[in-house]
């Protein structure tokens, strides 16, 4: 899913285009540009663009709280007693 644009709360991004010298040498100051939501990179040999190195789209991936959302299907009255009789250790 892309970035809309104009989306409220939410800048548009703005891309650039950078030599792969260039990114070989700065690395992590481009990762850190991209990761930030900031910029999209369009890496270029010989003037002609190659790759594209674009943030991940977080709306789509939660968290640690709600990871698990969706992965289990009730079946039936979940607090409904079972009828089964427990004795505990001790009880004679």
């Amino acid at each position: 899913m892309s970035d809309p644009e104009g989306a409220p709360g939410r800048r548009a991004r703005t891309t650039i285009h950078v030599p792969a010298s260039e990114v070989k040498n700065a690395w992590h100051e481009y990762v850190e540009r991209v990761s930030q939501g900031r910029e999209e990179v369009v890496v270029t040999r010989y003037g002609r663009p190659i790759m594209k190195l674009t943030p991940i789209d977080t709306g789509e991936q939660p968290g640690i709280f709600g990871f698990l959302a969706d992965t289990v299907t009730p079946h039936g009255d979940i607090v409904e007693p079972t009828g089964e009789v427990w004795v505990a250790e001790g009880d004679g």
